[in-house]
């Protein structure tokens, strides 16, 4: 989904009407990545979130108070306490057409401005003075991460480069359009018009391209540029105008989209009263990693506290399997009393003697209760005993490995959570295999997570799961024997299946695949991360394992960068 330029348009218009003129009450600051401010005015408290996330970057107003979810305050959540507490919101704006928001403060240290940059992968949050200096950001930049764009203290704002190849939407005529069609015959319409005009994001495209052809694969040499010329001229006259329908699709009880204008190309489309009501719907809880620290950090010690648990038993079972020494012990110590038995003395407590000629000497302790016969075969029944036990050691060995992955896998499950749901599906992980201890920890609502659902341009559907129920589900309820499974290799994470429909699966929709198994993986923060790919036949269950423990063979591996869907 696109936090884009038009989405900003309309968040500008709602942010004025609600936010223009009232005063900020308090900061906060919820994740690493985000910040709230309480904001009075028109004779109500408001609530703005503003979030840097790298994938999840955006900017709307709050249904909820915004909580502090940091102990220790960065650098910038204390600026802004001393800047932006008590100051008061003059205007809400926008460079034409850029992905940048502006709040114009006017506080206890002067005027100044908050920007927001929420573009994936390079969002930031940036406190600048009247004079264009940077005070601090959430995200320091330096010159040997980007020479052109430099975000660090007492270093001039630079804003984003203009966008020079790329033409205004208002401006465009149908001798420009059909020269830009004619020109790329070949190429997707909607590609085209994102790549040459300002505003277009991949989704406003598609919309265009869909209300004038009907479908949004279209090239553009079978496209009609009048017919395409008068939708945007509808769409962007209506967005000029500021005539905003924000609203959200829903497929299968989840939201799917958003955006500021009505969507034909996705079905399920559903009115809401602000674009703000529309993409904190989409986003749902906060994405971060500090949004639920509060709430995980009681599940996170369980889990930590079983995992050395279990550690210990694995260390100690795997001891066992090299101590041959002490096996065979037993075994010559029965040997040399049988040999010795008649030399022996009533009261002897221990012979000393050697089994092999240059070999060590033996001590052996005897019970002198008993003769010695009855002390060799004492040991004997030690041997077959301790013999017997440790021929079922290698089995004990692949259980409790098994165990230890599947807290492995549960410890990323909560890693990955993102709402009171998926924690709470830890936690009765937990209680249901006997680590929980005391009592349960409550948590609001009752339902469970469903696994993730993604459509691709070309059609192909690709279902992820984001925990070992979900994995379980995804592998054998969703996928079926033809159908591609992706996992990454080596580390706990999702299992992704890539529907088969009878076409053949291009490598453009395997490495997306393979890149939303690596970023809902241990290996998230890695640059590159390998994915095994196989068809769905060849995975299966691993006898009396957890759910969504698995095994598979006929697997060829796919380096890709982690990424979300």
């Amino acid at each position: 989904m696109y936090f884009d330029a038009v989405t900003i348009m309309a968040l500008v218009d709602e942010l004025n009407t609600t936010l223009a003129g009232g005063r900020i009450q308090d900061s906060v600051e919820i994740d690493r990545d985000s910040v709230g401010l309480e904001i009075y005015a028109n004779h109500r408290r408001h609530y703005l979130l503003l979030s840097a996330h790298q994938q999840h970057a955006r900017v709307h107003l709050s249904a909820e108070k915004l909580r502090r979810g940091v102990q220790q305050p960065s650098p910038l959540g204390l600026l802004l306490r001393r800047y932006a507490e008590g100051a008061r919101v003059d205007w809400i704006r926008q460079p034409p057409w850029e992905r940048i928001l502006m709040l114009d403060l006017d506080g206890p240290e002067g005027v100044f401005q908050l920007i927001i940059e929420p573009m994936e992968r390079r969002a930031n949050i940036l406190l600048v003075r009247d004079d264009g200096v940077i005070i601090d950001c959430i995200r320091r930049v330096g010159p040997q991460e980007n020479r052109v764009r430099v975000s660090l203290p007492n270093q001039p704002y630079v804003p984003p480069p203009p966008q020079k190849l790329k033409r205004d939407p208002a401006a465009l005529t149908l001798d420009m359009l059909g020269d830009m069609l004619d020109n790329q015959p070949g190429e997707k319409t909607r590609q085209l018009l994102t790549r040459r005009l300002l505003g277009f994001s991949p989704q406003v495209a598609a919309e265009v391209v869909f209300r004038a052809a009907g479908a949004i694969n279209t090239r553009a040499g079978d496209t009609s540029a009048r017919t395409l010329l008068s939708v945007i001229v509808d769409l962007f006259g209506a967005i000029e105008a500021g005539t905003w329908q924000p609203g959200i699709t829903i497929e299968d009880d989840a939201v799917t989209a958003y955006s500021a204008y009505p969507l034909s190309y996705l079905g399920g489309w559903t009115p809401v009263d602000s674009i703000s009501r529309a993409v904190e719907q989409y986003y749902g809880p906060l994405v971060g990693e500090g949004a639920y620290s509060a709430a995980k950090k009681p599940v996170q010690a369980i889990i930590k506290e079983a995992k050395i648990r279990v550690q210990k038993k694995l260390d100690s079972l795997r001891e066992s399997l090299q101590d041959d020494a002490a096996l065979e012990h037993l075994r010559q110590s029965g040997e040399l009393l049988l040999a010795y038995q008649y030399g022996l003395s009533p009261d002897q407590a221990v012979l000393r003697a050697q089994y092999e000629v240059d070999g060590p000497e033996l001590e052996i302790r005897l019970d002198p209760s008993l003769t010695p016969l009855e002390n060799a075969q004492r040991y004997f029944e030690k041997y077959d005993k301790a013999k017997r036990a440790r021929a079922g050691v290698p089995s004990l060995v692949k259980t409790t490995e098994n165990e230890l992955a599947y807290l492995m896998q549960l410890e990323t499950d909560l890693e990955l959570a993102t709402n009171w749901t998926e924690i709470g599906e830890v936690q009765d992980a937990l209680q249901a295999n006997g680590y929980w201890r005391g009592q349960k920890t409550q948590r609001p609502g009752g339902s469970k997570s469903g696994p993730l659902k993604v459509s691709t341009d070309d059609g192909f559907v690709i279902w992820v799961g984001r925990n070992s129920r979900q994995n379980d589900a995804v592998t054998f309820d969703k996928g079926g024997p033809a159908d591609l499974w992706l996992h990454a290799r080596g580390v706990p994470g999702a299992h992704v299946i890539i529907k088969f429909d009878g076409r053949e699966i291009p490598d453009t929709v395997i490495r997306r695949a393979a890149a939303i198994a690596a970023y809902y993986s241990r290996a998230q923060h890695e640059t590159r991360v390998l994915v095994d790919v196989t068809q769905r036949k060849h995975v299966r269950k691993i006898k009396g394992g957890k759910p969504g423990m698995v095994t598979y063979r006929n697997e060829s591996p796919v380096e890709v960068t982690p990424a979300p869907e």
